[in-house]
């Protein structure tokens, strides 16, 4: 079962358990990849798994950046709908890797393309997000290569 059926699946047993945030949140989630597909292949286009994720991560990232403006601003409730909303997205990810098999892979990298300062960061971080295939979120992946490569 792909990505994309087994939202269709899960959004069909939120509107028959009447789970309106979970139902929300789905249709939300549908819509943005529904979006996605038209943009980049037209009406009839269909998602790679590695694009789905893509747009779960944007998805997650939209609500962690409302977060931070909600509890800058003191509406703590409004925050914590964020929370729950980025919870049920992340079920949707695949599982991330451990901080070791990152920097293992930060190593081996590395190795590969012979980078020696951050000016070939960018060679190191191509290679990283193949491989990685979103199991690790872009801003830890960097920083990480950033901290070794200095």
């Amino acid at each position: 079962m792909s990505l994309s059926e087994k939202i269709t699946s899960d959004l069909k047993d939120a509107m028959r358990a009447k789970d309106s945030t979970k139902l929300a949140v789905l249709r939300s989630l549908k819509s943005a990849l529904t979006n996605f597909i038209i943009e980049k292949y037209g009406a009839d286009g269909k998602l790679e798994a590695s694009e789905e994720i893509a747009v779960i991560r944007t998805a997650i990232k939209q609500r962690q950046d409302s977060i931070e403006k909600f509890e800058e601003a003191g509406r703590s409730e409004l925050a914590d709908k964020e929370k729950i909303e980025e919870g049920i997205l992340e079920k949707y990810l695949p599982a991330a890797l451990s901080e070791t098999e990152v920097c293992k892979m930060i190593e081996e990298a590395i190795q590969e393309t012979g980078a020696t300062s951050r000016k070939e960061m960018g060679q190191v971080m191509k290679l990283l997000q193949s491989k990685t295939e979103g199991r690790v979120d872009n801003k830890t992946l960097s920083s990480a290569v950033m901290k070794r490569l200095s």
